[in-house]
């Protein structure tokens, strides 16, 4: 039996959009969790953040960290940046794939075919 898969992020994502277009074609039956709307508590956060670490999940890159008020970007922590995704769901970088026991952050055609070998 193969393992769920399990994708969160947010639906009209481009990075989403490509994951789960290589999903498909590759016949790998997958569930979808849409932060935006269904959230993502802290408890899942610090579990993929002792997993990877804070910096590989939160986004600098996106929208919503360059509207932050400087202020809020200053001395970011773990605690800090995990309270930062619940509030900001886009925030966490996108997509965040669990496969089994492994998470895997953001897409790339070479990581995942890794993961489905």
């Amino acid at each position: 039996m193969k393992p769920v898969v399990m994708m969160y992020g947010i639906p009209n994502c481009d990075t989403i959009k490509k994951a789960r277009a290589w999903l498909d074609s590759h016949g790998i039956p997958w569930q979808f969790h849409d932060y935006k709307k269904e959230g993502v508590d802290a408890a899942q956060l610090s579990h993929w953040v002792e997993q990877l670490g804070w910096e590989a999940l939160l986004n600098k890159r996106g929208t919503t960290w360059r509207k932050l008020a400087d202020a809020d970007k200053e001395g970011i922590n773990r605690e800090r940046a995990i309270l930062l995704m619940c509030e900001n769901p886009s925030m966490i970088k996108r997509p965040v794939l669990i496969v089994a026991e492994t998470i895997e952050v953001g897409f790339s055609e070479q990581k995942y075919a890794g993961l489905f070998a």
